[in-house]
């Protein structure tokens, strides 16, 4: 079964790749597809955004479609990132250097450094059924990055999930996956494929 990944983000498809590893499915990317456009996330929460990119995706591509829309919510900064994580701070046209350091030096003054990670999950079938999912993880910011990062993925390396003395980026492949927002979320979709498509189908 082919399956398109709504999103430009190399960091997410890297992610969403690793989870889905072994299940009967060929990934394909909108530029795979010509698919240069994208729309714009007016959604109010993070299902919302994951649900309008699925829909569009699907609409260009008429393939199953899987979108993802995840982001940070940060206790001492109140209800300023969330669904507007990535075009927060220095904007949506900074690179990830210029995002994370302006991130990193706007929490210097914070005391609270909680914080949870959450990631939405909207996929839509070949009979254009949709389905959402949703996986949330809880942690700290560091006060500094504690190692690389995937692309896109900036703040992955100064989150540290509760229960782990390590950054999300410094973990194994299976730590990561099974742990992070985005890994949980995208487990319950590989279980929903399991069951629907099965694991014998060609690649």
């Amino acid at each position: 079964m082919q399956l398109l990944i709504g999103t430009n983000n190399d960091g997410k498809v890297i992610e969403i790749r690793q989870v889905l590893n072994g299940l009967p499915v060929s990934i394909v990317l909108p530029a795979d597809l010509k698919i240069q456009t994208a729309p714009v996330e007016s959604g109010d929460t993070f299902e919302e955004n994951a649900l309008l990119k699925a829909r569009y995706f699907f609409q260009k591509s008429k393939l199953p479609t899987l979108a993802d829309d995840s982001g940070i919510i940060v206790e001492a900064l109140a209800d300023e990132l969330g669904i507007h994580t990535r075009r927060w701070g220095a904007g949506p046209q900074a690179s990830d250097e210029e995002w994370i350091e302006h991130f990193l030096e706007r929490m210097k003054k914070e005391k609270n450094k909680r914080a949870r990670f959450v990631c939405a999950l909207a996929y839509i079938d070949a009979a254009g059924i949709t389905y959402t999912f949703e996986g949330v993880c809880e942690g700290i910011i560091t006060p500094r990055l504690e190692a690389d990062y995937l692309p896109g993925l900036p703040i992955s390396a100064c989150f540290r999930p509760d229960g782990f003395d390590r950054v999300y980026s410094t973990m194994t492949i299976e730590q990561k996956n099974s742990t992070s927002h985005r890994g949980r979320a995208v487990h319950k979709l590989a279980d929903h494929l399991r069951k629907t498509i099965g694991n014998s189908a060609d690649m």
